[in-house]
């Protein structure tokens, strides 16, 4: 049994703790309310992770450092920076290899399936910071002084996950319009938290895989159309209204939402074919992405239980 320390209590944060519970390692899950699933093997810790000291304390002895956190996009600028220094400060400390659930906003808009060797060429000001964070992480690796790697999804299917899904499925389900600033009839590829839990173990548990980013294997790209239509199928739910809101409309409601304004600079995501190859992963680390049926269901199932606990993600 090792110990794995998680920062970060979220959606991702959460999957990849259960994994390793149900592994037999040992997990000590840290976030700022010491929120978490409850299970013997995971220990729930309330602490600041941005304090490096109290991080480096509570990761002495572990194999392993997850950065599963994540932060509101008009935040990113302020809330990243020290806490991917702290996180990388505790890896030089203690030895611990550091993962990281990074995402594509670096490559920037694209021609064709981005790969991991894709360049970080976006210039937007998220994107900026996310490359940092992992450009700061490689030159620490390389010069010796710590063992890092990096997973990258698109957007995420799963319970709790806030993406395009979370405002797309709950309306779906509940027979209501769906109305976002997006192309409906792209393809756009969808990634299932359950993979990059999988992933993110993976490459941390695997030499072979530090020191280089990896992309989550994830299902063939579809469409919004399909995903809802094939969501509404399997949960015997109307046919879904779908309809785009013009771009004027999301830039006018940007000057008085910090969200909306900050989905201004990754609108080309969802106007042109936003495709993922995790074919080096699959290869590499022996996954296979779940089927989307098998996801979309267990998203399904859990909107059901629960559905206004998705509510909040509804509205930018």
């Amino acid at each position: 049994m090792s110990l794995h320390v998680i920062v970060g209590a979220g959606p991702v944060g959460t999957a990849t703790a259960r994994l390793l519970a149900q592994r037999g390692e040992q997990v000590r899950l840290v976030s700022r309310r010491g929120a978490g699933p409850g299970h013997p093997a995971i220990e729930l810790t309330a602490a600041d992770a941005t304090d490096a000291a109290r991080l480096t304390r509570l990761t002495v002895g572990a194999v392993a450092l997850y950065n599963c956190a994540n932060h509101a996009l008009h935040r990113w600028a302020v809330d990243w920076p020290p806490l991917a220094a702290a996180l990388l400060t505790t890896a030089e400390q203690t030895g611990a290899v550091l993962a990281t659930i990074g995402n594509l906003f670096g490559y920037g808009p694209t021609d064709g399936p981005m790969t991991e060797a894709t360049p970080l060429a976006a210039t937007g000001v998220k994107a900026r910071v996310r490359s940092q964070m992992w450009v700061d992480a490689l030159a620490a690796h390389e010069a010796g002084r710590a063992r890092t790697t990096e997973v990258r999804g698109s957007d995420y299917l799963g319970y709790g996950t806030n993406s395009i899904t979370t405002r797309v499925l709950p309306n779906v389900l509940a027979g209501r319009r769906v109305v976002l600033p997006v192309d409906f009839d792209v393809p756009h590829t969808i990634t299932y938290v359950g993979d990059v839990a999988r992933t993110v173990v993976a490459a941390a548990t695997a030499p072979d895989a530090w020191g280089r980013a990896w992309h989550v294997p994830s299902p063939p790209a579809l469409s919004l159309r399909e995903l809802a239509t094939r969501a509404a199928t399997l949960a015997g739910a109307p046919t879904p209204r779908l309809t785009r809101l013009p771009y004027p409309a999301l830039w006018l409601g940007g000057l008085v939402n910090p969200l909306l304004r900050e989905l201004r600079e990754t609108a080309y995501q969802f106007d042109r074919p936003y495709v993922l190859d995790s074919s080096a992963s699959q290869q590499a680390l022996g996954i296979e992405p779940t089927a989307l049926d098998e996801a979309l269901a267990e998203t399904l199932g859990a909107l059901r239980r629960d559905p206004g606990a998705s509510s909040a993600k509804l509205s930018p």
